[in-house]
């Protein structure tokens, strides 16, 4: 064995060393690697029905809200109408109610002797 065949396989040596020393942290990496698969995986799983209820959920309020609305347009509808009514009876009968009213104060200040000022006289 020469002096040449000696430093080749000190050179060799120091390689396989080298390249064991950055076995270990390359095999943790990879451990690392399949610890996040997994953990995606159980992500994916668990996420897949939560988004299937949070769209469930959305539809049946967006249900919820058309019948809101059906009912908020009935309402408006029949605040209408009411409305509509109101002023129908009060055109139709408020008028001659009015003049009733005048027509009554005026028989009652005749009769009953009241003041202008709604004061009544004593008798002394």
């Amino acid at each position: 064995m020469s002096g040449g065949d000696i430093v080749g396989l000190v050179f060799a040596a120091a390689f396989l060393g080298l390249v064991g020393f950055l076995a270990v942290p390359l095999f943790k990496l990879g451990r690392v690697f399949d610890e996040t698969t997994l953990a995606i995986r159980d992500l994916t799983h668990s996420a897949t029905p939560l988004l299937e209820e949070s769209t469930k959920t959305i539809q049946e309020t967006n249900a919820q809200l058309a019948r809101v609305d059906t009912i908020t347009s009935n309402v408006a509808d029949v605040t209408g109408n009411v409305s509509a009514l109101v002023a129908l009876v009060a055109a139709t009968v408020g008028g001659p109610l009015v003049k009733l009213a005048g027509f009554s104060a005026g028989v009652r200040a005749a009769l009953g002797g009241a003041r202008p000022g709604g004061t009544r006289r004593r008798l002394r």
